[in-house]
């Protein structure tokens, strides 16, 4: 409550700090939970069938409130937690309808092509945050780059599941750590590109 008073104050400087130490408590009370990380992604490996660990794990989420300014963001997870250093923004360029998979496309299509164009490492596992359609369309994407790298979404309504060459999703128990584990990327993604659609609105609004 602290955070977002201070934001509708616009004392932004204020308001990160806050949420830089809502995120440390997270972390402190992720790893002294029931499940280590280390369960949770054993666990992740199990359920998608994994041929190996997903240690690094890019996550995708398209911001559009209203269609304007739209944004996409990419958050990274190493080992379980946060790996800041390697999150990205993207502003959308190409799309000025109001289309969440176009944009997705456009967003999928930047980063890994970016990662070939520089002999960059690609990631254990994609995750993206949308349903059966939003998983089709990076799958798209990534066969046009080329590039075989496993992927999943994860659906708003009842966290389904999806992952590739599976018509059914898979529903989960809400305990269980691969869930738990999704859903902290899933939601930390959301933040991300809800966070920087903010900064784009405000920019355009008062010119700062």
């Amino acid at each position: 409550q602290e955070m977002n008073l201070k934001s509708k104050e616009q004392r932004f400087e204020e308001a990160a700090k806050i949420r830089d130490q809502i995120e440390a408590l997270s972390v402190m009370a992720q790893s002294s939970g029931r499940f280590s990380r280390k369960d949770a992604l054993e666990d992740l490996k199990n359920l998608l069938q994994l041929a190996k660990l997903p240690e690094r794990i890019e996550a995708f989420d398209i911001s559009d409130i209203s269609g304007k300014e739209a944004t996409g963001s990419m958050v990274s997870f190493y080992k379980g937690l946060p790996y800041k250093n390697n999150y990205r923004r993207f502003r959308i360029k190409t799309i000025q309808s109001i289309d969440d998979y176009k944009m997705l496309a456009e967003v999928i299509q930047r980063r890994y092509s970016r990662l070939i164009r520089e002999n960059l490492a690609f990631p254990d596992l994609v995750l993206i945050d949308g349903g059966k359609a939003h998983l089709l369309t990076a799958e798209r994407e990534m066969n046009k780059l080329g590039i075989r790298i496993p992927l999943a979404s994860i659906a708003k309504d009842r966290e389904n599941i999806y992952i590739k060459n599976k018509i059914n999703p898979i529903r989960l128990d809400s305990d269980i750590p691969a869930l738990n584990l999704i859903r902290r990327i899933r939601d930390e993604a959301h933040r991300f590109a809800l966070a920087y659609h903010h900064i784009l609105r405000r920019k355009k609004t008062i010119g700062k």
